[in-house]
């Protein structure tokens, strides 16, 4: 989707627990959600 909508050097990061201490941890736990950061470029 990036990639569609013009961005270039797309690079994912790793997964995250964004859900550590939450109170949907264990339906995250139970689905494997993670998080992760996106950076890219859009060039001029």
């Amino acid at each position: 989707m990036l990639e569609q909508t013009g961005f270039v050097d797309i690079v994912v990061g790793p997964a995250v627990d964004t859900f550590g201490g939450a109170s949907g941890e264990d339906n995250a736990r139970t689905f494997a959600v993670s998080g992760h950061a996106f950076l890219a470029r859009k060039p001029a």
